[in-house]
């Protein structure tokens, strides 16, 4: 039965004539937000990646609203990175760009001597007082990330986080349109947003996502809040309903 049949009326999101004035166009930046999941249906398991649609990472990471965050690093420069824009903006943090790779490359150098047969990437930490960095640490050699290196890191993440409640609620970036530290597929192109997800979760990661600014522009193609997607996609995909 139609809100219409019931009686009912569509709820209004703004005041006066917001509701017309904010009707998005073909021009307009904007997602297309689809329900999914029965809202009755709750966990206590933290099952789930969030999707975090519309939000700011970097107002969100300086208000506070995590504990940890996990990104990308490299040992030759780090100025264009998300990471640098974190620790410039933390009001608590003794770190800079230049201590950030400097102190990559230290590591990348011991490890040569060290653990020459341990796999990588390796996890470094960044501690900002207020905020502790994950950071996957690009393979030495390469200039970009890969799918099997999200999943060999974000396993390792997902140790460093299992019964840590002090470094919860944690947040990564998509790696999608990174700059310093780009995501290369096996064609050699930057590969799905939805297979980022599936190798993250698969790694056991449950925190939050931030899609990149590019992805605001994805109407009409309507999203998800949260991974795993429902079945339906899939059903659609296979050509069912």
């Amino acid at each position: 039965m139609t809100q219409a049949a019931r009686g009912e009326q569509t709820p209004r999101l703004y005041e006066e004539e917001g509701d017309l004035l904010m009707e998005a166009d073909q021009r307009a930046d904007r997602v297309i937000l689809l329900p999914a999941g029965d809202t009755r249906q709750a966990s206590p398991d933290r099952d789930r990646i969030r999707i975090q649609w519309g939000q700011h990472l970097l107002a969100d990471l300086l208000a506070g609203r995590y504990r940890a965050f996990v990104c990308g690093v490299n040992t030759e420069d780090n100025s264009h990175g998300i990471v640098r824009q974190v620790i410039e903006m933390t009001a608590t943090s003794q770190w800079t760009a230049e201590a950030v790779t400097s102190y990559a490359r230290m590591f990348s150098k011991s490890v040569v001597v060290h653990a020459v047969g341990d796999r990588e990437p390796y996890i470094l930490k960044y501690d900002l007082d207020s905020l502790l960095i994950l950071a996957l640490l690009r393979p030495k050699g390469r200039d970009h990330f890969t799918l099997d290196d999200l999943a060999r890191g974000f396993a390792t993440v997902a140790k460093m986080l299992r019964g840590r409640r002090e470094r919860l609620p944690v947040a990564t970036v998509s790696f999608i349109g990174a700059k310093s530290n780009r995501l290369e597929g096996p064609d050699g192109a930057e590969p799905t947003f939805e297979s980022v997800l599936r190798v993250m979760f698969d790694a056991g990661y449950r925190g939050d996502i931030y899609p990149s600014l590019v992805m605001w522009e994805m109407a009409p193609t309507g999203v998800f809040a949260s991974y795993p997607f429902p079945e339906s996609l899939d059903r659609m995909r296979q050509g069912g309903f």
